[in-house]
């Protein structure tokens, strides 16, 4: 080596001890300056050569200082890296190159062999425990953190370059060498001498986790820097090219980071190894502070990545449905690793706070606020994902122990503070809110009862601390961070997320009372605020504060569905909230095509298909919470024949339980419904949550149809909806699927069914929808509530006029509505005679194939059978004879007149004499005897009438106290006489 080159390298190395941008890097170079010594003095250039030399011997024989000084020219490298050194020497490349070729050689052979070859060319135990693999991984570790941390802050050296394109020439060059794959394999061989029952690759395990986290880490600051992450809520109204590019292309640009291919492969690697997954699970047993951190924050992104990495931590097993409650997260888990984790850190800080300095308690925690963040995230996570993966128990996270739930709920509560002092506090506090109200999320919809919520009601923090929180204005401890800039806590985590949930959690569990003390700290108009981005008009134009207000998309949904339980809490919180425009839009901006797109796009928490359907379901419960009081209000007109349209979002809803507890809201709303069907009308909610069905999977349809069953039963919606395309062939199609959920279906055919009810001007749209087919269908379904709402559909389709009758001739639908009055369900009896009437009210073209019907309804007549059916069974026979004598021979063969004489016979009792329970109205009495008169205009009907012994039971209700009975019955006494 010539003396220039070593004077060069002296100047490297003294450059790096003067050079001392953190306090650690004095005892840094007084380390370096030992193991100087001790390698024999060698420079940087020197080191390099020590590398070739034993990366050239590894294929041969090995002298027995090629491994030490390996050993110890990588802890000096590592050691001048974390100093700065390398930014001002012009052999990074050539430095890094050789420090990944010289990890390959060691790692890319099976772990017994490359434990062997260290064994024959070292002497010491210590060489043949990993200790190579271990500093060629932590000197990748501090190269890389020290790349993020240029790439942050990107000061400016005196040289030809910049330390920031130094930084992107190392990261390129780990893309480029394969660097992950390595890592992956690091950590596989690690964990297969962890299997064996060796602990002697444990540091080189952690070492690699750390490693694969730098990676993503330097990739993920060097990604925002150029295009920034903003919650979809912030992106709608930051009128941003990063919005458009989402909107436009349909994905977030974060799928395509290099960071996300890092993250795919260390998911796969996870995945399809058990070596590697029982490395990682080590990891958080030699309870390092940074590399349980580093491991923490990897999971985390594994777990976003693919959604079976949050159920392999709670050691679920694959082969059950989701849906069946198995307990979760037992001892030996990672998500069990977690808590621990969090018990230490509590252990650490209490400690800590009492004498004033760090503790050491189980591990030396320079930063335990830190670590309680990522493990709070972590456990926010793994309960977001089970959630939308559809398990719905805490048991999976919590154990079925009540013991462990009580104790695994109470630390994450531990750390739910009122101190907002410090910022690590802030934070801190917010992760663990996050953190338990995610994991009672998993309770809203569970199959199973637990005993979780009464256990975590006490842990949840007070109305007036939720309430602290929530109008708290969160600083930044560090601006140059952008992973936690204001308003965030990670990149797809708001601090206000946690807050919202506990407040849902209180608001759900807390009954009335909790409701209204939200309610008198003024929580609901704040969270009206904070959807409506009041906290950022003091943005100026920066997008990065554009997220101060702190939701990410699961944040927004807990946010409107508190919204929803606050319109239980009195009339007044009702008028306030809903029944004001600006509100209305607000809220229905959030399922607005630009929102929905965003949402579809995130690929964090709360978003993709799950997340859409999430904040449609949410905004549609609260747009939907009068129309649910007044349906289940007994009494009140609102509640009109079809109360079972829409019957899904009765289920759980707080308008539902309102009918019950509160009369006056009920009034409030039934004075206001007015007010605020016209405001619906005037924001144009009617299409907007029609046009919600695009962009939402067959199966989520549910909730959304629901209210539009609902909304069709006010004319103003009604005529909205058909000119927005409700009734589109394409859409009813779908509606109509053989895979479309029940309940989708029911309210389809209510909407159809309500709508030709309303006004016979919906009977051409309705029949452009091209629906008959379906119907028909559906008449013969194996569910009778198929059947019922079908027949009930077709019978209002005939309602008003005979617009569809050669429709049902053309179909040949009905013969089958006939075959439907003996059906075995009485409802579809009841709907079917319906039908039949109608199809024969308005002129006789239908009579021919009406003729079979007849003596099917006489036997209904005769039968047990509700009196409504019996009453429709009577009009039908009526109708039969109103427009002309062709069915006269038959009305009087098959023995319709003789079954309703017999009926009116059997009613006349009640009616001579009723009694305050009989209502003579609801029976079919009325209609028997409008229907024989109306047979008495003819001759044939009228002489078998006269001649029939129970004729004079007409005489005698000629005096009934009942006036419309009467009238009837002096009606047929005065057309009988007539020859």
């Amino acid at each position: 080596m010539d003396q220039n080159t070593n004077q060069h390298d002296d100047a490297w190395l003294t450059r790096a001890k003067n050079n001392c941008e953190w306090a650690c890097v004095r005892d840094t170079c007084k380390a370096v300056s030992g193991m100087w010594k001790r390698v024999g003095g060698q420079t940087p250039v020197g080191l390099l050569e020590t590398y070739r030399s034993a990366r050239s011997n590894s294929d041969g024989m090995h002298s027995d200082q090629d491994v030490p000084d390996s050993d110890q020219s990588l802890r000096i490298l590592s050691n001048l890296v974390a100093a700065g050194a390398f930014s001002s020497i012009g052999r990074t490349d050539e430095l890094l190159s050789e420090l990944l070729m010289f990890t390959k050689s060691v790692i890319a052979i099976k772990s017994s062999e490359a434990i062997d070859l260290i064994a024959k060319v070292v002497t010491s135990i210590s060489d043949a425990s990993g200790r190579v693999l271990y500093e060629s991984t932590a000197c990748i570790t501090v190269m890389l953190s020290r790349v993020a941390q240029v790439l942050r802050s990107s000061p400016r050296i005196s040289g030809p370059e910049t330390l920031k394109e130094t930084a992107n020439r190392i990261l390129d060059h780990a893309k480029t060498s394969g660097l992950v794959d390595h890592l992956c394999l690091c950590l596989a061989t690690s964990g297969s001498s962890l299997i064996s029952g060796s602990s002697t690759m444990l540091r080189a395990a952690s070492e690699a986790c750390r490693a694969v986290w730098s990676l993503i880490n330097a990739l993920d600051v060097l990604f925002v820097n150029k295009s920034a992450i903003l919650f979809p809520i912030n992106a709608l109204w930051s009128p941003s090219l990063h919005r458009m590019e989402i909107v436009d292309h349909e994905q977030d640009p974060f799928v395509e980071a290099q960071s996300t291919k890092v993250v795919d492969a260390m998911t796969r690697a996870f995945l399809k190894s058990k070596p590697v997954q029982v490395a990682v699970y080590y990891c958080f047993h030699q309870r390092l502070e940074s590399a349980m951190s580093c491991c923490l924050q990897l999971l985390s992104r594994c777990c976003l990545h693919n959604g079976i990495i949050p159920a392999l931590l709670c050691g679920l097993p694959s082969s059950l449905p989701v849906t069946t409650v198995v307990s979760g997260a037992g001892d030996g888990t990672i998500v069990s690793e977690v808590f621990s984790v969090l018990s230490i850190c509590s252990s650490s800080i209490n400690k800590a706070a009492q004498s004033g300095e760090p503790s050491n308690i189980k591990c030396k925690l320079t930063n335990p606020s830190a670590l309680v963040r990522h493990s709070c995230l972590i456990l926010a996570i793994i309960a977001q994902c089970l959630k939308s993966s559809g398990r719905n128990s805490a048991i999976f996270m919590l154990t079925t122990s009540p013991k462990k739930q009580l104790a695994r709920l109470s630390v994450i509560a531990h750390y739910i503070s009122d101190d907002k002092t410090k910022v690590s506090f802030q934070t801190q506090s917010a992760s663990a809110m996050l953190a338990l109200a995610s994991i009672l999320s998993l309770e809203s919809g569970a199959l199973v009862e637990s005993p979780i919520s009464e256990i975590a009601m006490p842990l949840i923090p007070r109305t007036s601390a939720l309430s602290d929180h929530l109008k708290f204005s969160f600083r930044n401890e560090n601006e140059l961070d952008p992973g936690n800039f204001s308003g965030k806590l990670s990149y797809w985590q708001g601090v206000r997320d946690g807050c919202v949930g506990l407040l849902d959690s209180r608001l759900k569990w807390g009954g009335p009372l909790a409701v209204q003390q939200l309610c008198a700290t003024g929580i609901p108009f704040l969270l009206i605020g904070l959807l409506g981005n009041d906290v950022l008009n003091d943005s100026h134009g920066n997008e990065r504060v554009y997220d101060r207000v702190g939701l990410s998309p699961i944040g927004v949904v807990w946010t409107v569905t508190s919204i929803c339980h606050c319109l239980s809490g009195g009339a007044l919180t009702f008028r306030q909230i809903l029944i004001r425009n600006e509100h209305i839009k607000l809220i229905t901006n959030l399922i607005c095509d630009v929102h929905l797109k965003l949402v579809k796009c995130w690929i964090g928490p709360g978003g993709g298909g799950a997340g859409v359907r999430d904040i449609i379901n949410a905004v549609v419960d609260l747009l939907a919470f009068p129309f649910v009081a007044l349906q289940n209000a007994p009494g009140l007109p609102s509640a009109t024949a079809s109360v079972s349209s829409g019957f899904l979002l009765n289920v759980g809803s707080p308008g539902q339980r309102v009918c019950m507890d509160d009369k006056d809201i009920v009034k409030a709303i039934e004075e206001d419904m007015g007010k605020y069907i016209k405001i619906l009308v005037e924001v144009g909610v009617p299409g907007i949550v029609l046009r919600c069905l695009d962009h939402m999977e067959l199966n989520d349809l549910g909730r959304p149809v629901a209210f539009l069953a609902k909304m069709v039963c006010h004319r103003p919606l009604a005529l909205q909806l058909v000119s927005k395309g409700l009734l589109d062939p394409n859409r009813m199609r779908r509606l109509f699927d053989c895979l479309s959920p029940k309940e989708v279906t029911l309210d389809a055919l209510m909407i159809i069914s309500d709508l030709a009810r309303m006004d016979k001007g919906f009977y051409e749209p309705i029949k452009g929808a091209s629906l008959l087919e379906f119907l028909k269908c559906f008449l013969s379904h194996e569910d009778p509530n198929m059947r019922a709402k079908a027949c009930s559909a077709l019978g209002n389709m005939c309602r008003h006029s005979a617009y569809f009758y050669s429709s049902l001739a053309r179909y040949q639908i009905v013969s089958i509505l006939i075959d439907r009055c003996s059906d075995p369900d009485k409802r579809t009896r009841k709907f079917a005679c319906f039908a039949i009437g109608n199809a024969a009210y308005h002129n006789d073209v239908l009579y021919e194939e009406l003729r079979r019907s007849i003596p099917q309804l006489a036997n209904l007549l005769q039968m047990t059978e509700e009196d409504k059916t019996k009453a429709n069974a009577a009009g039908a026979l009526s109708n039969l004879v109103r427009n002309s004598d062709k069915l006269c021979q038959d009305i009087v063969s098959k023995g319709a007149i003789q079954s309703l004489l017999k009926l009116i016979s059997d009613c006349a009792v009640f009616a001579r004499n009723p009694s305050k329970n009989d209502s003579v109205s609801e029976s079919p009495l009325k209609i028997a005897l409008f229907s024989l008169a109306k047979m008495c205009a003819h001759p044939l009907c009228r002489q078998f009438i006269r001649s029939s012994p129970l004729f004079s039971v007409i005489g005698r209700l000629q005096h009934s106290p009942e006036s419309s009975i009467a009238k009837y019955a002096s009606v047929i006494i005065s057309k009988v006489a007539e020859p």
